[in-house]
């Protein structure tokens, strides 16, 4: 499903050159729930973006599915990224002048060929699935974070994607708020089948998932 070969990132500036990854080689399966460990400024972030096409590796390549990606800008890529992929950021990045549903359809008005009808239904569905219809017509600011989270999973799926890409779902949460999170992921990656890849420091997260990779200074250690 997702592979990266030899793949490395290095910033560059006049006076200095600092390596956030370092020739990583990685296959997650179709299906799969992987988490991503290390401490911070270890390249985490870093190889989530890279697998999110909204950064572009250095060196080494990678591939979704059948396809190597070679350009990493235009309305193509745009498009492959809209269509398949799902993001989930750990500051949840609502929009707080949208209710909860303008929220959600988001992703979808960058979709052609879906109508406003079609697009509320599938709003609706996402924000079911995450337990959220009654809270469709708040606003982020009358939400917990928890609340804030689940919204945010369901602008992440409201386009039915392939993959979801979540980096530190559960940081800004309480135990019980994180955990309640984590059982939506993990119902997301068994009933649905959406192959996932977390970004963590939590370890007790990090075992439920399927396998964990750890980095150390942009290298992958395990």
């Amino acid at each position: 499903m997702i592979k990266l070969e030899n793949v490395s990132k290095i910033y560059r500036t006049k006076t200095i050159e600092t390596v956030a990854l370092n020739n990583i080689n990685l296959e997650i399966a179709e299906g799969e729930f992987l988490s991503v460990m290390g401490p911070s400024g270890c390249g985490k972030s870093t190889m989530l973006n890279i697998m999110g096409l909204i950064d572009e590796p250095s060196e080494g390549t990678i591939s979704i599915g059948p396809n190597t990606i070679k350009d990493y800008n235009g309305k193509p890529i745009a498009k492959f990224r809209n269509e398949n992929l799902g993001f989930i950021f750990q500051s949840f990045h609502l929009i707080n002048d949208l209710s909860v549903i303008d929220n959600v359809e988001l992703p979808l008005l960058y979709r052609s060929g879906i109508s406003g009808k079609e697009r509320r239904e599938m709003a609706e569905e996402a924000l079911t699935k995450v337990g959220l219809k009654n809270r469709m017509k708040h606003f982020p600011g009358q939400l917990s974070g928890g609340q804030k989270q689940r919204v945010a999973i369901a602008r992440a799926i409201v386009g039915k994607p392939n993959i979801i890409l979540a980096d530190e779902p559960t940081g800004n949460l309480d135990s019980v708020m994180g955990n309640e999170i984590m059982d939506i992921l993990l119902g997301l990656n068994q009933n649905d089948k959406t192959t996932i890849i977390m970004v963590t420091h939590d370890e007790t997260m990090a075992r439920k998932t399927n396998r964990l990779v750890r980095l150390f200074d942009g290298s992958q250690v395990s």
